[in-house]
């Protein structure tokens, strides 16, 4: 299981925070921290959230690069 970022308490693996219900609610408030919920379970089910795909795609546009200038 994942823990919270805060507090360290367990969190569900499958989780879209990183955050416990308790803390979400006690740093954004109840409404935002169910609008972030809720904006990326919608991203990860359309399979726009990808981990590291950031870095992943700044790396190989870096390398695509580096060969067009040699």
């Amino acid at each position: 299981m994942k823990k919270c970022i805060y507090c360290k308490t367990s969190i569900e693996e499958e989780s879209v925070v990183d955050v416990c219900e308790r803390c979400g609610i006690g740093v954004w408030g109840d409404k935002m921290f169910k609008a972030i919920k809720e904006s990326m379970e919608k991203a990860r089910d359309s399979g726009d959230l990808n981990q590291g795909s950031v870095s992943e795609s700044w790396q190989a546009n870096r390398n695509h690069l580096s060969k067009k200038a040699f």
